[in-house]
């Protein structure tokens, strides 16, 4: 069997991806760059005989030195590895897309180019000569619709012929008038119009025109961006509310099982506690607090991504990120930092300079991830959702939360601007975003990636780190020195400092305990006040309201609680993933200690104020 190696080049959001899963199934792995934060992903399918190699190189727009992703990719095709150059197009975007297709044709004469998303051309009225357009840059090109799979075989066999040894490769007329330096814009107008026509009203278009009128009209696209906030944090905050209860009591029947086993096997006390109480404990609440959330959160996040409005986001809000001598796709790593913290510090790679890189890294904690949803949602509802907890106190969170975000986001502006001025000084550069087309989105296929992808991969990572600090916190509470634990030790030295910030011992130790995941913090603060040396459940939160009432909380340690909750330190992952992909402790130590510090000052202003007033 022989073997071949095939590059898979194109803009961003020209479906490269989707043509790389459905080629290589699952025979594929995921890596980064050498020397590089860059990923890229290989994989192999076998045709005819023949196992051929694919890479996914990264989405871009031009193979000049800008982005590490425009390094990455001309560096590899000038290395001249590859057996051929897969060149995927956006039919729909056709004339834009040519200029790097003629780049990469430049350097590499054994190509071909697959015309995706052709059905969606179609649909909008235009006619793509194909069999014109092959014979004017001499190389195959195959129409393709990825998500539907068609086509793929069709690339399959041109990708066979242009590998082997007997193919072919002349340049044609137009190709050798073509120079990447003075990237003559009229050749890509003349083979633009000699290979497409237009017939008809263009349907898409015009949707997508009226819909950017009112999405990202400077008047209307702030209160729907806001709305449609509200209404996912709602679904997420009332649909996980069930399956947690549903898992907390699942978990909570097998701890009675794996008790019961312990005593059996006679397993040292000890031992059964720090498994059981520390590391399974830990362990059930992370998983049965996290899962349902983001089970439901990274799905419809996906969905809206799929549907092209998040780069609409990123527009409508450029303009206060430029203000701030920040980057516009610094919002698009927030949204990501919604779900997860070390999603959104990897998202940032999606911007150019290294300076607006590192500004948004150090701003990303200030959203809450999914592990610190949970504790908002919980002080929602006991101190300011109402008496009753329905529905339209269930909206009411949301609404808040809402409130808490747009908080979330002016203090990150605010920090933003600081760096800017200060440690990362320079000016704002340019912002180039394309605007896809809305589309459909893939209901089904979109939700599985996106549990697998997101949701399994987050909670795997968040309980690789929770296990061992489950058995940190429980042999905290357990051993003594004397008659008191060191936990007791750690909450009384930390009562006074506590107590200046709204708070007290027990709430600060929980945060510094709850370092390796967020979701432990409220675990911790009952095990403290309960001193059972166990971390505790609880059953609703109107039992939680009554217990922490009776432990001296009222309505100024619940607003306290959610700044420091919003503004603290990141947890272990994210540091190790901040560390990852900036290379320096100086950041990391700086990503931790700028959330902390306004977290500090902020509660001890409030905690001061709100004793004066109420």
């Amino acid at each position: 069997m022989s073997g071949y190696s095939i590059a898979l080049a194109g803009n961003p959001n020209v479906g490269k991806s989707t043509i790389f899963n459905a080629l290589t199934g699952l025979k594929q792995h995921t890596g980064n760059w050498t020397g590089k934060t860059v990923e890229h992903c290989t994989g192999y399918y076998n045709y005819n005989r023949n196992r051929y190699s694919i890479t996914d190189l990264p989405g871009t727009y031009s193979l000049s030195s800008f982005s590490r992703e425009e390094v990455v990719t001309r560096d590899s095709l000038l290395n001249g590895d590859f057996n051929c150059v897969v060149i995927v197009l956006d039919s729909c975007a056709l004339k834009r897309n040519l200029r790097f297709a003629l780049q990469v044709l430049s350097l590499y004469d054994k190509a071909v180019i697959c015309l995706n998303l052709f059905d969606e051309a179609k649909k909008s009225g235009l006619t793509i000569k194909h069999k014109k357009l092959s014979d004017l840059l001499g190389v195959p090109v195959i129409p393709s619709t990825a998500t539907k799979k068609h086509g793929l075989n069709e690339l399959k066999r041109a990708c066979e012929r242009v590998c082997g040894v007997d193919y072919n490769c002349t340049k044609t007329e137009l190709l050798k008038k073509y120079s990447p330096i003075e990237d003559d814009s009229d050749i890509i107008k003349q083979v633009f119009e000699e290979c497409v026509s237009f017939s008809g009203v263009n349907n898409v278009q015009k949707r997508t025109e009226k819909l950017d009128k009112l999405l990202t009209s400077k008047t209307t696209g702030i209160p729907i961006m806001l709305l449609l906030c509200a209404v996912l944090f709602w679904i997420t905050a009332v649909g996980a509310n069930y399956p947690s209860e549903w898992l907390s009591a699942f978990f909570e029947y097998l701890k009675g099982r794996l008790y019961f086993f312990a005593e059996a096997v006679k397993l040292p006390a000890f031992i059964s506690g720090i498994l059981i109480d520390g590391v399974y404990t830990t362990l059930s609440w992370v998983v049965s607090v996290m899962l349902p959330p983001m089970a439901i959160f990274f799905p419809l996040f996906s969905l809206i991504e799929d549907a092209g409005y998040l780069p609409r986001i990123a527009f409508i809000l450029d303009r206060f990120f430029a203000n701030c001598g920040t980057h516009g796709k610094q919002s698009l790593c927030m949204m990501m930092g919604i779900g997860c913290n070390a999603c959104g510090v990897t998202g940032c790679r999606i911007i150019e300079t290294k300076r607006e890189r590192i500004i948004s890294v150090l701003t990303n904690n200030f959203m809450p991830c999914n592990g610190r949803l949970p504790i908002l949602i919980a002080i929602l509802m006991m101190y300011f959702a109402g008496e009753a907890l329905g529905l339209a106190s269930s909206f009411k969170v949301a609404l808040l939360l809402v409130l808490i975000l747009v908080l979330c986001v002016l203090i990150s502006l605010l920090i933003s601007k600081l760096l800017s001025l200060t440690l990362v000084k320079g000016e704002a550069s340019g912002f180039i975003l394309e605007l896809p087309p809305y589309r459909k989105p893939q209901v089904l296929r979109t939700v599985w990636r996106s549990f697998l992808d997101r949701t399994v991969f987050v909670l795997g990572r968040a309980a690789m780190v929770a296990a061992p600090a489950g058995a940190v916190i429980w042999l905290c509470a357990n051993v003594y020195i004397g008659n008191i634990s060191i936990l007791k030790y750690c909450t009384d030295f930390f009562e006074p400092f506590g107590e200046f910030i709204g708070l007290d011992g027990v709430i600060v130790m929980a945060f510094i305990l709850g370092f390796s995941a967020n979701e432990t913090v409220i675990p911790i603060i009952l095990m403290s006040y309960t001193a059972s040396g166990t971390m505790t459940n609880y059953s609703g939160y109107e039992q939680l309201f009554s217990f922490f009432s009776h432990n001296g909380w009222t309505t100024t340690t619940a607003v306290c609680m959610i700044i420091m909750t919003i503004m603290h330190f990141p947890c272990s992952t994210t540091c190790l993933t901040i560390k990852k992909e900036t290379g320096s402790l100086k950041w990391t130590l700086l990503s931790m200690a700028i959330p902390t510090m306004c977290g500090i000052t902020l509660c001890a202003i409030v905690s001061h104020v709100m004793k004066i007033f109420v």
